[in-house]
């Protein structure tokens, strides 16, 4: 599912228009980002929490060239999924979308 289908989807189940509630989407979105950057967790009861997972430094290779490199300590973004989220999702039926899958 796209942003768009969405903000088309929400508009039709609030009778809210899509203008309207692709500037809440995109106000939402921008909080978030914001929150992250400067090392603040979003928590959403229900939904889940948006966190700041931080990475060791940690030795990389660039094999083409034989040469080793320090990827030195980073911030990463990431979502954990509350448990009524993971609950309902897990309740799902396994869908048949070729898509999704990886293949082994």
């Amino acid at each position: 599912m796209t942003k768009a289908e969405v903000i088309a989807e929400i508009s039709q189940k609030t009778g809210i228009e899509k203008t309207d509630v692709s500037a809440a989407l995109e106000g939402f979105f921008t909080v978030v980002k914001n929150s992250l950057s400067t090392g603040e967790n979003v928590y959403v009861r229900g939904f889940g929490s948006f966190i700041v997972k931080s990475r060791a430094e940690k030795v990389g290779r660039i094999i083409s060239k034989k040469q080793s490199i320090v990827i030195p300590k980073h911030s990463i973004p990431s979502f954990k999924p509350a448990k009524v989220f993971m609950e309902k999702v897990r309740q799902a039926p396994v869908s048949e979308d070729k898509s999704s899958e990886v293949d082994a």
